[in-house]
């Protein structure tokens, strides 16, 4: 069993990404009809989706093997994409089975539905319809049982499970056939539900104060500062929960005293923060590629398909796509859930670094296969249950420019700056009620009535 933490000289690679059979997707089914579709909204792009520095498009042009120019398309394309899902999503209700994007630039919007007549609805949104037999609640539902059964039995040999919405259903990854049989039966699950993905693959923790940067844990092993956060008036970073325990002592990337981890959930989850001394000031820099920072500008949650970027302490700066939302994984030390899965590569250091799609904060490096000679999947804990969990406050250029938007008549449900909030949540603000687009913690400066993007008037 590998350790917690990786030495400050090892640089062991990752095992490579093996062959993979999918069994076949279940028949589509339907459900009560919709209301008839109105006229299409307008939609409004996620604040400063337009900001991405040149290193960062370039090197999504590399990995992504992008045309020049289409990077920057794609990321507009991608945050307009999310927002119309959010609408789709609050119409459909439990109709709605999943979003996704695909395409080199067009972030093509395709959303899931389990009713046919939701087709012309959809469409109306310049989104493609996929009709299926499950919605996003049962799919879920069987997830959860999955989770659950992972409490009681061993998972190394089925590692990785997770709800895929563009198959519509539930695939456990899995080193044979009969291992995934075996977790689906103690489950309780049946077969038919379950897709079956084989690979030898094995993931484990990448063990070995902009985020990107290197730190050290009790003087022994290093990883990357993922994101600069606040809590009251401390400062501090979020990273992930394998590199240290609470009361861990850091020092930084040159080695001067830094700080002491707060708090720490590792299995279960893979999160963590570290509280900073005064020597050190929180920023909401991201290390991208030879030099460059990248600033952020809030946490929206990008959809599965959409781009995404990752910088860690020993590979620098890499891109690649969103594969899937809320991953279960078994790594040697246990199991952690709601973890997204990627087409980035890491190594070992590269742990607790931070992932981002444009100028939106995506989440913390936990573990992976493969790496960035070869290629691999980086698997990364989600930043809005991670600031949520801790009672976080993500730094961002909104938060240290503005403050919250003063209310008349508060009520109690009343939209609050540093909250984060899931798609579908309602809020009250200045008299108003919204109702919430995209997954994301509430900044300062972009209250519903001011970010039609991430909220929409009800």
């Amino acid at each position: 069993m590998v350790g917690r933490h990786a030495a400050r000289s090892r640089r062991a690679a990752l095992t490579a990404l093996g062959a993979l059979v999918l069994t076949a997707l279940p028949s589509a089914a339907s459900a009560a009809p919709p209301p008839a579709p109105g006229p299409r909204p307008a939609v409004a792009r996620t604040p400063d989706t337009a900001n991405a520095p040149a290193r960062m498009l370039s090197a999504m042009e590399r990995d992504l093997k992008l045309a020049p120019g289409q990077a920057e398309a794609r990321l507009a394309n991608e945050a307009e994409a999310g927002t119309r899902a959010g609408m789709l999503r609050n119409t459909l209700g439990d109709r709605f089975a999943g979003a996704w994007v695909s395409g080199a630039t067009s972030a093509e919007l395709t959303i899931a539905t389990t009713d046919a007549a939701d087709t012309a609805a959809i469409e109306a949104q310049g989104a493609k319809a996929a009709v299926v037999g499950r919605n996003l609640a049962e799919l879920r539902a069987v997830k959860e049982k999955l989770d659950a059964a992972a409490v009681r039995t061993r998972t190394r040999q089925t590692p990785v499970w997770y709800v895929d919405v563009r198959t519509n259903r539930v695939t456990v990854q899995a080193t044979a056939q009969s291992a995934a049989a075996a977790f689906v039966r103690a489950a309780g699950v049946p077969a038919e539900d379950v897709g079956v993905r084989v690979s030898p693959d094995q993931p484990r923790v990448l063990e070995d104060l902009v985020g990107g940067d290197a730190y050290y844990i009790n003087d022994q092993a290093r990883c990357s500062i993922g994101f600069s956060v606040t809590k009251d008036d401390q400062q501090g970073f979020a990273t992930a929960g394998h590199c240290g325990e609470p009361g861990a002592t850091t020092t930084g990337f040159n080695e001067a005293d830094q700080g002491t981890f707060q708090a720490s959930t590792f299995p279960g989850k893979d999160m963590a923060w570290v509280g900073v001394n005064s020597g050190w000031t929180a920023t909401p820099d991201v290390k991208a590629q030879n030099g460059e920072k990248i600033q952020l500008a809030g946490s929206v949650e990008a959809l599965v398909g959409a781009s995404v970027c990752r910088s860690g302490s020993t590979t620098g700066w890499h891109c690649g796509t969103i594969q899937q939302h809320d991953t279960s994984v078994t790594y040697p030390e246990g199991t952690v859930d709601g973890l997204t899965e990627t087409t980035v590569c890491a190594e070992p250091g590269d742990s607790g670094g931070p992932f981002v799609s444009g100028t939106q904060a995506q989440g913390t490096t936990s573990g992976g296969s493969g790496d960035c000679t070869n290629g691999g999947t980086t698997f990364y804990q989600p930043v809005n249950p991670l600031l949520s969990d801790f009672g976080l406050t993500l730094k961002t250029t909104s938060a240290a420019t503005q403050t919250p938007a003063p209310q008349d008549n508060a009520a109690g449900d009343a939209w609050t700056a540093g909250r984060v909030y899931e798609v579908g949540t309602t809020v009250s603000f200045d008299g108003v009620r919204y109702r919430c687009l995209q997954s994301h913690q509430a900044q300062g400066a972009g209250s519903p009535a001011s970010t039609p993007a991430l909220w929409q008037r009800v």
